[in-house]
């Protein structure tokens, strides 16, 4: 029996690392030896306890994650031991509506690997091997921890036909937000992003984007001076407020196309006329899809997303009650990791 080391969510923003037994791959299943795990959104909600009901109190969290294969279960092809992987946190359980229409990632019966079902926040994690992408030699593991929350960003992008010299805004400059912003500008698009937190104005300028504080400055009359009045092709609405969804029809051109990334928590009011007069597209994007990984995975790769600027603190698992705390509290982090193997 191999033992080894696992975070669990107990409730009450509180972790407990301890020792567990590894779970063995069952036939269809690959074991991963994890090397890193980001702190989602999604995690830090499940921290402050507003996902209970779901997760309970016997739950290892983590799915943007990276390792390399430790064990193949039985019947499983194409894998082996060595391999780079990142995983696909999708399980779409058993065939329904949406699954035989192909579309597995938003199935009827769609289970959240990491929330619905124990996540990477162990070193040694076995998953379904339909969930995992290779990843190139040469890629560095700490790297490669930000292709599930870029997948996200390929997922939204991809959606919004965003084509080449097209203006784009991105509402939210947050960690989603920027990633959304770098795979829009990686695509060819003309990216302004409007944020009102000033250390993450910061961070994206230092990126080379463009910015503005709808704070300080009109966003409406600076997209209009910016696109000589004809208004932003593209807007991915990534804030989560009412205020950003005001923005988001102000600031779309005629027949623009509006993708709602960020999981709003109230029903925000949306100014329906704008749809009408303007013949606007509203767009939802929620996860993503095999080729969305598959395009994560290049961009990271060719350096489209600057990991280094994005990932701005690394803690061991044995610090991972610190970790949350202060990623809880800091007005300057963009992305955490979790550095979850010892060797990695």
């Amino acid at each position: 029996m191999t033992t080894i080391s696992a975070a669990y969510y107990r409730g009450d923003k509180t972790f407990e690392v301890t020792q567990i037994a590894a779970t063995p791959p069952a036939a269809g299943e690959v074991q991963i030896k994890v090397a890193y795990c980001g702190i989602c959104g999604t995690d830090l909600h499940a921290y402050h306890g507003n996902m209970d009901a779901r997760v309970g109190f016997e739950r290892i969290l983590g799915h943007e994650m990276s390792g390399t294969i430790a064990a193949v279960g039985d019947g499983v092809d194409g894998w082996s031991v060595g391999d780079p992987v990142v995983v696909r946190p999708l399980d779409p359980g058993a065939p329904n509506p949406a699954t035989e229409r192909g579309h597995d990632h938003i199935s009827h019966n769609l289970k959240f690997i990491g929330l619905d079902s124990n996540g990477a926040f162990q070193e040694l994690w076995t998953v379904p091997a339909f969930t995992l992408h290779k990843l190139p030699a040469d890629l560095r593991l700490d790297h490669a921890a930000l292709i599930e929350p870029v997948a996200v960003a390929c997922h939204d992008v991809r959606l919004s036909g965003l084509e080449v010299g097209e203006d784009v805004v991105v509402i939210g400059g947050g960690p989603i937000g920027i990633l959304v912003a770098m795979v829009a500008r990686d695509a060819g698009g003309n990216v302004v992003i409007s944020e009102v937190n000033p250390h993450r104005l910061e961070i994206a300028q230092k990126l080379g984007f463009d910015t503005t504080n709808p704070l300080e400055t009109d966003l409406k009359d600076t997209i209009d001076t910016r696109t000589n009045d004809k208004g932003a092709d593209v807007v991915f609405e990534v804030s989560g407020t009412q205020p950003g969804v005001d923005a988001m029809t102000q600031v779309a051109a005629t027949r623009g196309r509006i993708v709602m990334v960020a999981i709003h928590s109230s029903k925000p009011a949306i100014d329906l006329f704008q749809f009408f007069w303007r013949e606007l597209k509203l767009i939802g994007a929620r996860v993503y899809e095999p080729e969305d990984y598959e395009k994560a995975i290049a961009v990271v790769a060719s350096g489209g997303v600057d990991a280094e600027t994005v990932i701005t603190d690394v803690s061991p698992l044995s610090d991972i009650q610190a970790a949350f705390e202060a990623l809880d509290k800091s007005p300057t982090a963009m992305k955490s990791l979790i550095k979850v193997g010892a060797d990695a």
